[in-house]
């Protein structure tokens, strides 16, 4: 849990203490819930994993699936609106803004073909997702790239990659580790 304070710390200028960070961050109390949740899931108390996230989305305002695989360090900033699907998949060290989706893409066409298969995107480590932003589908967002605000990603992105726009579209490589809102001064060559 420390680690995961502390990697908050690292990449937020506005936390001022592990403390505050348990007290007020919504994200990192849908974090401890979503681990709850996650484990009433996987024992297949899937009613009691759908309350727990539902009680968790009520008081945090995001909304994460009980069955979304979660990695180590994943930090929602300010977090209102963020929505993870069910098979979703979030690596380490994931930044994640506000108004955030991670997203199927048909949900109502062949329900019952679509219970077993994958529906919501793969974050990749270090990737940042700016707010707003809509990732949707069964695609991968390789390690260190950044989302912009308001993209809209439908299509597998390579590593280190800059995204922006709708569709979203390659404006750059990412290649001085972590920013912020997922914006850069890098050039593209």
């Amino acid at each position: 849990m420390s680690n995961f304070l502390q990697s908050i710390i690292d990449r937020d200028p506005a936390a001022k203490s592990k403390l505050s960070l348990v007290l007020t961050y919504p994200g990192v109390k849908a974090i401890f819930f979503h681990r709850i949740a996650n484990f009433f899931a996987i024992a297949k108390f899937d009613l009691v994993a759908r309350i727990i996230s539902q009680l968790s989305r009520f008081f945090t305002g995001i909304e994460i699936h009980p069955k979304a695989k979660i990695g180590k360090n994943l930090f929602i900033d300010h977090g209102m609106g963020v929505v993870i699907g069910e098979t979703s998949e979030i690596n380490d060290n994931v930044t994640i803004y506000h108004n955030v989706t991670l997203g199927g893409t048909s949900p109502s066409i062949n329900t019952n073909e679509q219970r077993n298969s994958k529906r919501h995107p793969t974050l990749e480590e270090n990737v940042v997702v700016g707010s707003g932003a809509q990732i949707l589908g069964p695609i991968v967002i390789g390690k260190n790239s950044l989302i912009g605000a308001n993209a809209v990603v439908t299509k597998d992105v390579a590593e280190k990659s800059i995204m922006a726009g709708n569709p979203a579209k390659k404006i750059g490589d990412a290649t001085r580790g972590f920013k912020p809102y997922a914006v850069t001064d890098d050039k593209e060559d």
